[in-house]
């Protein structure tokens, strides 16, 4: 979904809580990350898996210079042939420690495996991050979480869209102490790099 829809789509939905709902989980994503340097891990379910976010990510993480944003897609079932970076398995959520994410993204019941592995990452310091149905147990492990109820009339795919639109948003204030040399050396870059503004 581009730029432009996802500002019909917040247009459609204002007066409603979802605009500044997903801005809200957006922030603590995105704050998670960027104060951290990365380490964001994307799970689903085992019917589940968020591939669209993850690739709505990676375009985000780009677009606005926020490396940190681009996902590692976590898999219940990947088959052995899948390349490396597809073939990550439910271990990694086991794994995840302080300064790392993991970002649930779960339609129904979670399910008791991946339950376990959340867990231990939470208990290992790792912060955790729930859009989900309501689901009562990820729910109290989630540090944020945005529910999306399946009554309601707005899909879980299209809160996707919204939250890692607005991710990518550069809302959130610079962090504090010097910025390295390598992200300054980027912006100059960014700066000389784009087209010049078109003149009427």
């Amino acid at each position: 979904m581009d730029a432009v829809r996802v500002a019909l789509l917040r247009e459609v939905l204002a007066g409603t809580e979802w605009p500044g709902a997903t801005r809200r989980f957006a922030g603590a994503l995105r704050g998670s990350v960027v104060s951290y340097g990365g380490g964001l891990l994307l799970v689903g379910t085992a019917e589940y898996e968020p591939w669209h976010l993850a690739a709505h990510l990676v375009d985000e993480a780009a677009w606005s210079g926020t490396p940190e944003l681009s996902p590692t897609l976590v898999r219940h079932g990947a088959p052995p042939s899948a390349p490396a970076h597809l073939a990550v398995g439910l271990g990694r959520v086991s794994a995840a420690r302080r300064g790392e994410t993991v970002l649930v993204v779960s339609p129904s019941a979670p399910g008791d495996a991946l339950l376990e592995r959340v867990h231990d990452a939470r208990r290992a310091g790792a912060r955790v991050l729930a859009l989900d149905a309501g689901d009562r147990e990820l729910g109290a492990m989630a540090h944020e979480s945005l529910v999306v109820p399946q009554d309601t009339d707005l899909d879980l795919d299209t809160v996707q869209h919204l939250v890692s639109a607005a991710a990518g948003e550069n809302a959130l204030p610079e962090p504090r102490g010097r910025r390295r040399l390598r992200d300054r050396l980027a912006r100059l870059a960014d700066h000389l790099t784009a087209p010049p503004p078109e003149r009427w």
